[in-house]
């Protein structure tokens, strides 16, 4: 990709595979009703932001999600499984793939996370790859809930910018989220909006001339 030296990646169905719907059936389970409103890829309730920007704790989480349910009685493993729930998993071909993303370009990542969700992915990746972090595949990882910053909005591309001396021009901004592609727009990143499954991280990459 032309006049292209760094590249931000987003996450969540990008690197990392997730389903809103299995999240979605959980959180039904334990008794939240008009989920689409509640939870989904496109909106959400309030409380999700909340704890993606860190303003609030997992036990307010939890709390939160109590009073949803209208269920007092909800333990928190019950909470932490239907929220955990939404995460399926990666391939080790791609953790292959941005280690030679990273031998072309200077490569960060950016997610929008949560306390509960960062442990269980860390816990994850110890247990099925032998890796601690991620720090071995960027030259920075940027989780929301650590910035008190989420996508869209501007000001978490400007930090990661600034932070790094980037040039917008010569950054390629990659996510599934149309809403978050509009966001990083705005700050005059280059965006690119993943329309490939993670497990075809790689055929996505090659076909957008990126490998």
């Amino acid at each position: 990709m032309q006049n292209i030296k760094n590249i931000i990646f987003d996450y969540g169905n990008v690197i990392f595979d997730i389903d809103f719907r299995v999240a979605q059936a959980s959180f039904q389970k334990l008794g939240i009703t008009d989920i689409e409103n509640f939870f989904a890829h496109k909106a959400h309730n309030q409380l999700f932001d909340d704890f993606e920007t860190g303003a609030i704790s997992p036990a307010e989480f939890r709390a939160g999600i109590r009073n949803a349910a209208g269920k007092p009685e909800l333990t928190d493993q019950q909470i932490d499984e239907a929220w955990n729930s939404l995460l399926i998993g990666t391939i080790q071909e791609n953790h292959d793939l941005l280690l030679e993303v990273k031998e072309k370009y200077r490569t960060f990542l950016l997610s929008n996370n949560n306390e509960i969700h960062y442990d269980w992915i860390i816990n994850y990746l110890k247990a099925t790859f032998q890796i601690n972090n991620y720090d071995a595949y960027f030259e920075k990882a940027y989780f929301s809930q650590h910035m008190k910053l989420r996508k869209p909005n501007t000001n978490i591309f400007e930090q990661v910018l600034k932070e790094n001396n980037l040039d917008p021009a010569e950054t390629l901004f990659i996510d599934d989220s149309p809403q978050h592609i509009e966001g990083a727009k705005k700050v005059g990143l280059n965006t690119l909006l993943m329309t490939e499954k993670p497990a075809q991280l790689g055929t996505f990459l090659k076909a957008n001339g990126i490998l």
